[in-house]
């Protein structure tokens, strides 16, 4: 859960509910003394008298500024920061500029009511600064970001008077519609300049509203601007938080209802996707938080199916655009959407149940969150040659990524859709995600192979990733066993279900590092389920690897230069020990040819395998069929069990021996 708003510095609340301090290192202030803050105060005094500006004022500044958490700037010192950058006998530094600015947004955040009069008074001055003579954010792209949030603040400040604030905002206008470049090379000060964008939608003037509202949403889609990230887009959905609570306190209605229509309700070009689907999420996030007072239910409803419908649009186009997500082709712009649909959805709150937002979580899941598959074969096609430390850091990077930082909280809302979604969404999802075990379990088996003793940095974290997809399957297999084994469905979907959630299991098996109550409840379930149909138990049952499958290995072009040992796949091997654990369940409802065609084999080679888990296992399994109950044709399953027996005599000597030898 994110952090309260503060009530000072909006830019640093932006940075840490975004993750953004972790990419970008923010300020480094270090308190000064007491004692040196005064001198620099005395300094800037003295610089004001003698009309002379030298470096060591500069230094005064900077030791001001690098207090910024505990230092207060009193009216008195900010008419002296106002006199001296107004002063037609100084020639200040381009460098001075920025400190300036800072320093006077202490001001204005720190006081509880700045001087209307020392702000008015400021317009003079910072339309001087901004100047086109004066002003170049290529000399310092920092004054940039510093004066959209000095000018965003004041126009917040309750106590300017409207005419200032007015002057403000087209101020702020101006740089952000000729200088907006500089955010795409100085990425780090976005947090600053969509502070300043949020001041100044709360702003009690209405001038403007809209054109800082399509700044934000479209700067991403613009030439030379920034590159979006799910970094940002958290950015722009807690702001719109926090510019939703202000202007339900505030009751500015008719901001709220503009915003609607012209952000919501209305489709614009110019529009970058994700961060329109952040803004929306970041209006549900506020009321379903109760953080906008002041509304009336009528407003507070339509705002929310607005912000849900916009939401669902987007998502509905992608799926439209990716032809359901079957394009191979991994699109950046796609990826981020995806991303940014599930976490807004995460942060936002309760949502109502739409099937394009279902699919779109599926989606991200198995292919953003979990990219399993993708790093599969990035590391597989990198054997060729490619340095390890690049997939070191790619695998690492994602693990501590804000999406699969995000994923238990996605999981959850992807699993409470899918209660009220319709039976068509919920079908196609299903077979995505049973799909998907299967190709993680062929997958990793190969990369494991190929890794394990070589590169096990890359393998143990690969195995992270697959381990919390595991859990988010549990989860999932719990959610459609408690919707589709009840009468409601009937016995052939539930059987078919049943089954498919125990080979997906199976095919995990090997990822289950820790006991889960959710994972016991489905087997249960699902066991009980199977154990009453002859048909799903078989069917269960064929799905076992052949004995040729278990023993020649996969088929992998790298695994041909090396010798595979069936007995060291420990990803096959959690998989058939699953199956050795399960099968005994419904033993008695397993014909005799199957169980000597399909299981006999795999149990009598596993019977052998060094781990004595697995082993015992297969004894285990022995036992059970000797003691299962009648078969249609009992003579024939009596034969079987002899047959079984005399090779298990003989099996069980040479595994002995084989002991022996090993020990001896």
């Amino acid at each position: 859960m994110a952090k309260a708003a503060p009530t000072l510095f909006l830019e640093d609340w932006l940075r840490s509910v975004s993750g953004f301090s972790n990419s970008f290192s923010s300020r480094n202030y270090s308190a000064s003394s007491a004692r040196a803050i005064i001198q620099a105060w005395a300094e800037l005094r003295d610089c004001l008298q003698h009309k002379s500006f030298q470096s060591h004022h500069l230094q005064s500044l900077k030791t001001l500024v690098n207090s910024q958490t505990s230092l207060h700037v009193a009216e008195p010192q900010a008419k002296l920061l106002l006199s001296i950058l107004s002063s037609p006998d100084l020639s200040l530094p381009h460098e001075s500029y920025t400190l300036f600015l800072r320093l006077l947004y202490i001001w204005v955040r720190k006081s509880a009511r700045p001087s209307s009069v020392l702000i008015d008074s400021a317009v003079k001055a910072f339309s001087n600064v901004f100047s086109i003579t004066q002003y170049n954010s290529k000399k310092s792209p920092h004054l940039f970001s510093e004066g959209v949030l000095l000018l965003g603040s004041l126009s917040f400040a309750p106590s300017a008077s409207e005419s200032s604030k007015i002057v403000f905002l087209g101020l702020l206008c101006r740089l952000l519609a000729e200088d907006y470049q500089v955010l795409g090379s100085f990425s780090e000060l976005i947090p600053d300049v969509l502070a300043g964008i949020g001041y100044a939608l709360c702003s009690s003037v209405k001038v403007h509203f809209v054109t800082i509202f399509d700044f934000m949403l479209s700067i991403w889609g613009m030439e030379s601007g920034p590159q979006g990230s799910v970094s940002h887009g958290l950015m722009i959905l807690h702001l719109m938080e926090w510019v939703m609570s202000g202007l339900g306190s505030f009751r500015s209605l008719e901001k709220i209802n503009t915003f609607s229509q012209e952000v919501l309700e209305t489709t614009k070009a110019n529009y970058v996707p994700f961060a329109v689907v952040m803004a929306a999420a970041g209006v549900l996030r506020a009321l379903n938080r109760s953080v906008v007072s002041g509304l009336g239910l009528n407003t507070i409803s339509r705002l929310r199916r607005s912000a849900e419908d916009r939401i669902e649009s987007v998502a509905r186009e992608l799926i439209s655009r990716t032809r359901g997500f079957t394009s191979s082709d991994n699109d950046r712009t796609d990826s981020l959407l995806l991303q940014c649909v599930s976490v807004a959805l995460a942060r936002s709150g309760v949502v109502s149940a739409r099937s394009p937002l279902f699919i779109c979580l599926a989606s991200t899941l198995l292919t953003e969150i979990f990219p399993s598959r993708r790093l599969y074969m990035k590391v597989l096609k990198s054997m060729h040659g490619s340095s390890a430390v690049l997939r070191i850091n790619e695998v690492k990077e994602h693990l501590e990524s804000l999406t699969f930082k995000e994923a238990g909280a996605i999981t959850g809302v992807f699993c409470n859709l899918y209660v009220s979604v319709d039976e068509q969404s919920k079908h196609i999802v299903e077979n995505l995600v049973w799909d998907h075990c299967q190709h993680i379990y062929m997958e990793h088996r190969q990369v494991a192979l190929v890794l394990r003793g070589k590169e096990d940095e890359v393998l143990g974290d690969l195995e992270k990733i697959a381990e919390s997809a595991f859990l988010m399957v549990v989860l999932f297999a719990l959610a459609v066993t408690k919707h589709k084994l009840n009468s409601k469905f009937n016995q052939e979907s539930q059987m078919d279900t049943s089954v498919r959630i125990l080979i997906s299991f199976s095919c995990l098996e090997y990822f289950r590092r820790i006991r889960l109550p959710e994972y016991m409840d489905t087997i249960r379930g699902i066991v009980v389920s199977v154990q009453e149909s002859d048909s799903a138990c078989v069917s269960f049952v064929r799905s076992i690897p052949t004995y040729v499958d278990l023993t020649n290995g996969p088929d992998f072009s790298f695994l041909r230069k090396m010798e595979y040992l069936w007995y060291n796949d420990e990803v096959q091997t959690a998989r058939i020990l699953f199956y050795l654990r399960v099968i005994p369940t419904c033993i008695a409802r397993l014909p005799s040819p199957v169980f000597g065609k399909v299981v006999a084999p795999t149990m009598f080679l596993y019977m052998g395998h060094p781990n004595g888990k697995v082993a015992r296992a297969s004894h285990s399994m022995v036992s059970a069929f000797i003691s299962s109950g009648k078969d249609s044709d009992q003579d024939e399953r009596e034969s079987l069990k002899e047959q079984l027996v005399f090779y298990y005599i003989q099996r069980s000597l040479v595994v002995s021996k084989a002991d022996d030898d090993y020990n001896g």
